[in-house]
Order: C-alpha cells, then sequence, then structure tokens
C-alpha cells in the first residue's frame, strides 16, 4: 500500500505535474521540429527539455511516495526510458512508412 502524499506537497504535486506535461510536450514538440526541418541545433534543447522532465517526474514521484514501493519506482523509471525512446521509434516508424509508401507509388507508376 503506498503512502498518500502529505497535505503540505500538495503545491509540489500540482506544479511537478504541470512541468511533466508542459515539459513532456515540450520535448516532443523541440524533437519532431527538429526533425522535419533539419534543424539539429534544435535537438540539445529537446534534451534539455527532457532533462527537466525527469527532474520533475523524479521529484512528482518522492512527493507522491511512489519510491517507497519498487512496484511503483520501476514504473516511474520505465515510463522515462519509454518517454526518452518513443519519440526516436516514432520517427522511424514514420519515416520508414513513408519510405515504403515511396516506393510503392514508384513501383505503380513504372508499371503503368
Amino acid at each position: 500500500m503506498i503512502e498518500p502524499a502529505n497535505p503540505a506537497d500538495f503545491f509540489t504535486v500540482f506544479f511537478t505535474s504541470a512541468m511533466v506535461i508542459l515539459l513532456g510536450a515540450l520535448y516532443a514538440l523541440l524533437f519532431a521540429y527538429s526533425r522535419l526541418r533539419r534543424m539539429p541545433r534544435l535537438m540539445p534543447a529537446a534534451y534539455v527539455a527532457y532533462g527537466g522532465l525527469f527532474i520533475s517526474a523524479l521529484v512528482l514521484a518522492r512527493a507522491t511516495h511512489l519510491f517507497n514501493s519498487p512496484w511503483w519506482a520501476t514504473i516511474v523509471v520505465l515510463m522515462l526510458a519509454g518517454y526518452l525512446l518513443a519519440p526516436h521509434a516514432i520517427w522511424h516508424l514514420c519515416t520508414g512508412t513513408r519510405a515504403a509508401e515511396t516506393e510503392c507509388e514508384d513501383a505503380n507508376a513504372k508499371g503503368s
């Protein structure tokens, strides 16, 4: 059983929850924009946003006593790893799908 968060930690929980959402969105936005516009100089900014997300998630997990349970601590770590790797996987999936679609269109154009 997880110990409930202290009422004194309400502001910490509220603020870090908001930061997890905002920094996660900023990381995804900067990552995608950097790749779409071929602007690799934005990628470090994306990773800085992820660093903020990482810190915010750890503070949130500590304030809500999630690290008191190995099960919840594992979920937090897996969530952080997944959010780091998911944009890369999604990017490769999208570019692979687009390349396959282009090959199919080229094959259909030559066959006509």
